[in-house]
């Protein structure tokens, strides 16, 4: 029986309980999710590529099914050269809906046996983003309702606060 694998790719600049909640849903679907850490900068990240990785493999060390990676790539090419054809993305509001929709038809074309498929976490975290953390976090606020413990410490180590 083949496995039903998938990727969900992304910067997690850092990763939000809203990352991990869609994380937990993917992996009940699928037999192996792969969170692909994206080499984006310019998006400018506050966290190198390995600093994310860490984070993601420590937030998710205790789901077997899911494995962390990261890619310097178009996505479609990562998942493909992965031999999967299903990529996860997260939809918070509507106003992510436009660029991700737009994103999955680029990529549809770039190959059309990849799918993407959109989940929606808790709509406790359902405004929660990483910039939203970022910009918390610079004037000092509390980020245990958004953050891992060990990822608001990271956050305020690297920005100089607390």
């Amino acid at each position: 029986m083949t496995k039903r694998r998938a990727v969900y790719p992304g910067s997690f600049d850092p990763i939000t309980y809203g990352h991990i909640d869609i994380i937990k849903r993917a992996a009940f679907i699928f037999d192996e999710v792969i969170v692909a850490v994206a080499h984006n900068l310019d998006k400018r990240p506050l966290f190198s590529v390995k600093e994310r990785v860490a984070m993601l493999k420590k937030a998710t060390a205790r789901m077997g099914n899911v494995k962390i990676d990261d890619f310097n790539s178009l996505v479609v090419h990562y998942v493909k050269k992965k031999g999967i054809h299903v990529i996860v993305r997260g939809l918070r509001m509507i106003s992510d809906f436009e660029y991700e929709f737009q994103m999955a038809l680029t990529n549809r074309k770039f190959d059309d046996s990849i799918e993407t498929i959109f989940m929606m976490p808790n709509e406790s975290y359902s405004y929660v983003s990483s910039k939203l953390i970022k910009e918390a976090a610079a004037l000092g606020a509390d980020l245990k309702e958004f953050v891992p413990h060990f990822v608001e410490k990271e956050v305020f180590k690297k920005i100089g606060r607390r």
